[in-house]
């Protein structure tokens, strides 16, 4: 499965690199022990490397926050994901608990301060394309009540049917990953000022990540 950036993405964002790989035959649950115990592994890094002063001037996550910015999003009141996580830990307040795969990525984002999103291969039709937000476009995002409506700012993901985020920080409710996903699109989102060393390096952390805890095999 490819991903083109619209001419218009390009021109408004240049050196943005998206990078997708497929993790097929994984077995997602609820939770497991085995997951819960290398979370507080991760967590006790976090609290050694980061504190909740400077966590905003981090490299990596200040371009997170140009970037939103620049696309109509307000980093201070909707945080790249990595940053929220980060600040969810330091303030020892639990981290989310999805299910095996959206928890092991998580890990992934805290660890790399990367962006990640993940889809259910079965919900999406054809190739994906990134292009800006039509004016008044509306999307239903995970866990949302009732459809977002676009200003024409964003950058969004379309399959060939639909729009599946808004990016990087909001994935659909129609292509989301469940307990039913075997085979999931993962996407490592970046942002101009990420290397293509940044997502690669990103890109293997997190297959490891997800195979360790979901079984499956990674394919480019």
């Amino acid at each position: 499965m490819k991903i083109e950036l619209s001419k218009a993405v390009q021109e408004k964002f240049p050196g943005l690199i998206v990078k997708p790989f497929h993790i097929k035959g994984v077995t997602i649950e609820n939770t497991r022990p085995e997951l819960e115990k290398f979370k507080e592994t991760v967590k006790d890094a976090i609290k050694a490397d980061y504190t909740i002063q400077t966590i905003k001037d981090t490299p990596i996550i200040r371009m997170y926050r140009d970037f939103y910015w620049r696309a109509g999003i307000d980093p201070t009141k909707t945080r790249p994901a990595s940053e929220a996580l980060i600040r969810r830990v330091l303030k020892e307040r639990p981290l989310p608990r999805i299910n095996t795969l959206v928890d092991t990525y998580n890990l992934a984002s805290m660890k790399t301060n990367m962006a990640l999103a993940a889809f259910d291969v079965a919900t999406i039709t054809g190739n994906l394309e990134m292009r800006m937000a039509k004016p008044w476009e509306k999307f239903l995002g995970i866990g949302m009540q009732k459809p977002l409506t676009l200003k024409g700012k964003e950058p969004v993901i379309t399959d060939e049917e639909k729009t599946i985020a808004v990016y990087p920080y909001r994935d659909s409710e129609a292509t989301k990953v469940t307990l039913d996903t075997r085979d999931t699109l993962i996407l490592v989102c970046g942002v101009p000022g990420i290397t293509p060393a940044m997502i690669e390096k990103t890109a293997v952390l997190t297959s490891e990540y997800i195979t360790r805890f979901c079984g499956g095999e990674k394919q480019d």
